[in-house]
């Protein structure tokens, strides 16, 4: 792809990110941690501008990876998922559920039915330690597929991208950090 696709495609996810999904306050963080700020990326991601970016930027990134379906936990995954496909990805889309279904098919996987030797691309919204992405991983690589590396539209730079490229065993690429985002923050 077009090296000024890309750039430009991450200028606007940038720029979406700023003006919609960085809130001040006083937060509890998924880790339990507390935080002067919260990056809500799902409220710039679901916007036209946001979607298409991340769409163009996710697509690269499953294409530079072989990966043949991008997931991860429900509700952070979702739409990045689902951009990719928009996005042009030569991929399948899947979620991860915490718990298997007690009703149905029962499945913990959705989406697209995964064939044995899917490689995945692992997605998250925000990244702070890793942990719901962390179990995503070990529930994808439990069910036999292989993971090929990990993408987060955010990482907070606190720890999760090291967690997650350990239990992924595949490179982990943040689309932005909190220092793009929010360079003024009180926490640096």
């Amino acid at each position: 792809m077009d090296s000024g696709l890309l750039v430009d495609a991450r200028r606007v996810l940038l720029e979406e990110l700023r003006e919609h999904a960085l809130m001040r306050g006083d937060f509890v963080l998924a880790s339990g941690r507390k935080s002067t700020y919260l990056i809500d990326a799902k409220r710039a991601i679901m916007r036209p501008r946001g979607f298409t970016a991340l769409g163009v930027l996710v697509a690269e990134e499953a294409k530079l990876r072989g990966a043949t379906a991008v997931g991860g936990m429900t509700m952070g995954a979702d739409p990045i998922a689902c951009a990719a496909l928009a996005g042009g990805a030569d991929a399948k889309a899947f979620f991860v559920r915490k718990e298997a279904k007690d009703h149905g098919a029962g499945r913990q996987i959705e989406g697209a039915l995964l064939e044995p030797g899917e490689r995945c691309l692992m997605v998250e919204d925000v990244v702070t330690t890793g942990g719901s992405t962390v179990r995503a991983i070990e529930i994808v690589k439990q069910a036999g597929y292989e993971v090929v590396g990990v993408v987060a539209v955010c990482d907070r730079l606190a720890g999760g991208a090291e967690a997650l490229e350990e239990a992924a065993g595949a490179p982990f690429t943040a689309l932005t950090t909190i220092d793009d985002i929010h360079p003024e923050r009180d926490d640096r």
